[in-house]
């Protein structure tokens, strides 16, 4: 099937349709702010993070496909637009997904068409140009052939502990896949040849969907800002809420995104980086942010407010996340594979924060400046360390 394939491990540029087709995880991810802010207890949070799994695990699979397949290509552009009406039934029932009937049905069912469809087509149109690119979609459907039960068991469960099970059963099976090398009965292993992608244009995925969940924190807060009348604690609610999205996307893109692009596209092992860089690293990542948005959200709807357990947990417990699993992506492009002082050094001090928190009594704005205060600590640092030359100068001052 000439034509359907755009690239065999050289750059692929990110289409317009791919853009078109992240924006129903722009709703999807507002859904999961949503639902985490409506279930603010162990269970919900449990629930929210299966939830969250799954969207992450359809976004980042189709995302591998369209680096091969050419959206310029018809079969290609439908099977896109497919993707996309599946991903937003999803999106649309995933706040009652957890409540039975219709609605676990519908998650469920998308979720598998979406993953099952995608994968076989994949197999179809990668036969004739890249048949070992074929044989390994035909080893990454069987393992959601794996799944599938378990998904549409929990749909029917009765209670939701027992959903939630098997829910979680079935995303774990999907997990450990690319770990496994998708070993399948009659079809082997794939191996990393087999993963021959364009690495410029995963990096570039990867960066835009970071720059998607970021984009929840800022319409959360322009959103409640806009319907508050003005004093001064809304006011510096929102300064400091607006400060969180930015110095994580300064944290983010200044050196990280960039360096990494660089890096998986310069690499001999691009397939293993964008296994364990892109695609499981950047889960963690996008969903610190997330967390951080629900804290935002919090903070915006009593900014006058003492500091809440839910908003410490959000707010630290998100940047936690963040920082940490940023320093272990950064790590991959690091000339000397470490991850930043500077991340580990802000890891330790919002975990500080969180403690403090529990103990003395903090205004929720004064939380929120307290932990933007350490994600400039860490932004300023690196840049420093970076650009500014401090290192080098470090370097020198000690031998002399």
């Amino acid at each position: 099937m000439r034509g359907l394939l755009r690239h065999r491990g050289s750059h692929a540029a990110v289409s317009n349709l791919e853009l078109f087709f992240d924006l129903v995880y722009v709703f999807a991810i507002t859904q999961i702010s949503t639902f985490v802010r409506a279930h603010l207890d162990w269970a919900g949070l449990a629930e929210a993070g299966v939830l969250f799994l799954a969207m992450w695990w359809a976004w980042i699979y189709t995302a591998w496909a369209t680096n091969w397949a050419n959206p310029e290509a018809v079969p290609v552009r439908l099977m896109l637009v497919f993707a996309m009406l599946t991903s937003l039934v999803m999106a649309a029932v995933l706040p009652h997904a957890f409540d039975g009937g219709g609605h676990a049905l519908a998650f469920a069912a998308s979720y598998c068409t979406l993953q099952l469809g995608r994968n076989l087509f994949m197999v179809w149109a990668m036969a004739q140009d890249h048949p070992s690119g074929s044989r390994n979609m035909a080893r990454i459907s069987a393992w959601f052939g794996y799944s599938l039960p378990l998904w549409l068991a929990g749909a029917f469960a009765s209670t939701r502990p027992i959903q939630f099970a098997l829910w979680s059963a079935a995303l774990a099976i999907e997990y450990t896949g690319p770990f496994a090398f998708f070993r399948t009965p009659w079809l082997g292993r794939s191996t990393g040849a087999d993963w021959d992608i364009s690495g410029s244009h995963m990096a570039e995925r990867a960066a835009l969907f970071v720059l998607i969940a970021l984009g929840e924190g800022i319409v959360v807060t322009g959103t409640a800002f806009a319907e508050q009348s003005p004093d001064h604690a809304g006011a510096m609610a929102f300064l400091a809420c607006f400060a969180s999205s930015a110095l994580m996307w300064w944290i983010y893109f200044d050196i990280g995104a960039d360096r990494g692009a660089q890096h998986i596209a310069h690499s001999g092992e691009v397939g293993r980086i964008a296994r364990n860089a892109y695609t499981y690293l950047h889960m963690p990542i996008v969903g610190g942010v997330v967390a951080t948005a629900v804290s935002d959200a919090l903070l915006m709807a009593q900014p006058a407010a003492v500091a809440s357990p839910a908003l410490i947990a959000a707010g630290g417990g998100g940047l936690v996340g963040y920082l940490a699993s940023v320093a272990l992506f950064k790590r991959y492009s690091s000339p000397r594979g470490n991850p930043p002082l500077s991340h580990l050094v802000g890891l330790v001090l919002v975990m500080a924060l969180i403690v403090a928190a529990r103990v003395v009594v903090w205004s929720a704005t004064g939380f929120t400046a307290a932990c933007d205060l350490v994600l400039v600590i860490v932004a300023v640092w690196e840049w420093g360390s970076f650009h500014g030359g401090w290192q080098e100068r470090f370097r020198r001052w000690q031998a002399s």
